[in-house]
């Protein structure tokens, strides 16, 4: 894999595919409609901060209610910065001093020493590829490259038939191993790469919560573009509330809004990072078991885990898998889901039983 470089790199987590890449669309609004309960309340009960910035390509907000012990917010500020540069000078594909892309470069079949982070994320990524069958797989990049989703944008046209057969080569979660002690990747095959642009930014989410609650916060939300991460309650004591994104290809709007205690949300989809072809749309979502870009009706997957790596990974999984087996899938396994299909007449939702418990 060449690993692109780019002034002012951005982590691309955001614009690029993971080969069934999570959209930045939905980051205004998955993001920055985690509105806090509106109910009016003579005297909030503490101070909320808010933190705003961008990483990975996109953009961030951390919402904390100062505790009883009050956390210095510069020093939150400082210290949740360079987290996320930690972060992403480790994981991004734009760099290619990166560990990923140095891993990405590396021919040799040994274990390549990488960070603790960089372990766990793949070791993450490995168990959702394993428990979706491959319809998540970090090693997707050639296929994502192939079809003009990658770094240089070039997409236009469907490739050759050769190509994709070439690609879908160099694609496969299961030549790839990882180990957290000591941190290191091994491949089975020189030419696998990884692209962890579809659990990165829940995983960073994951991070910053960590940090916070080391800071002392019991009452927070977290949210990197599309994935969020919650604890507790929001200024007026009631849950965080978050707006799911209308899929629409141009333009925001909120489809529902849902309210989060002690738990992760993540949204992926197909919308908006498309191109057309002869009168057929092509997706940016690309289904590493076929090589190519998904072609259900199914607009977009939403699911509430207990952590945003878990959920940001597998609402791509879900994606790829489809509005029956991915609904299937989550419905055996208890998950709170929503699947928003695109119809002639327009959007319909198909709630699993877990999520229409949510208020």
């Amino acid at each position: 894999m060449s690993c692109a470089t780019k002034s002012g790199a951005s982590f691309q987590l955001a614009a690029m595919i993971d080969g069934i890449h999570k959209l930045e669309a939905c980051a205004t609004v998955l993001t920055f409609a985690c509105l806090l309960a509106t109910a009016a309340e003579p005297k909030p009960a503490a101070e909320l901060v808010t933190l705003p910035g961008r990483t990975m390509g996109t953009v961030y907000s951390v919402k904390f209610l100062q505790p009883s012990a009050p956390i210095p917010v510069e020093q939150a500020r400082r210290e949740v910065s360079a987290l996320l540069d930690r972060l992403e000078q480790t994981m991004s594909t734009y760099r290619e001093d990166s560990e990923i892309c140095r891993f990405g470069a590396y021919r040799g079949g040994d274990w390549f020493a990488v960070s603790a982070d960089t372990a766990r994320v793949v070791a993450e990524s490995l168990r959702v590829s394993e428990l979706t069958g491959g319809a998540f797989d970090v090693t997707v990049d050639p296929l994502v490259r192939l079809w003009g989703f990658g770094p240089r944008r070039e997409t236009g046209e469907p490739p050759p038939e050769p190509a994709i057969a070439d690609a879908r080569r160099r694609v496969g979660w299961g030549k790839l191993q990882a180990r957290l002690d000591p941190p290191a990747l091994r491949k089975s095959s020189p030419e696998i790469s990884v692209d962890l642009s579809a659990i990165a930014k829940g995983y960073a989410a994951d991070a910053i919560a960590a940090h916070l609650e080391k800071l002392g916060a019991t009452n927070y939300l977290v949210a990197i573009s599309g994935d969020l991460r919650t604890r507790g309650h929001g200024q007026q004591g009631r849950p965080w509330r978050v707006g799911v994104d209308k899929p629409l290809d141009d333009g925001r709007a909120i489809q529902r809004i849902v309210e989060l205690k002690n738990a992760a949300i993540s949204t992926s989809g197909d919308y908006r990072n498309f191109f057309t072809d002869a009168g057929r749309r092509y997706s940016h979502v690309i289904d590493p078991r076929t090589g190519r870009p998904v072609t259900h009706n199914l607009a977009s997957v939403t699911i509430v885990q207990e952590t945003s790596a878990r959920a940001d990974a597998l609402a791509t999984g879900l994606v790829v898998l489809g509005p029956e087996a991915g609904y299937a899938f989550a419905v055996k396994r208890s998950w709170a889901c929503l699947f928003i299909l695109r119809t002639n007449t327009g959007f319909v939702e198909k709630l699993t039983p877990a999520f229409e418990k949510l208020r």
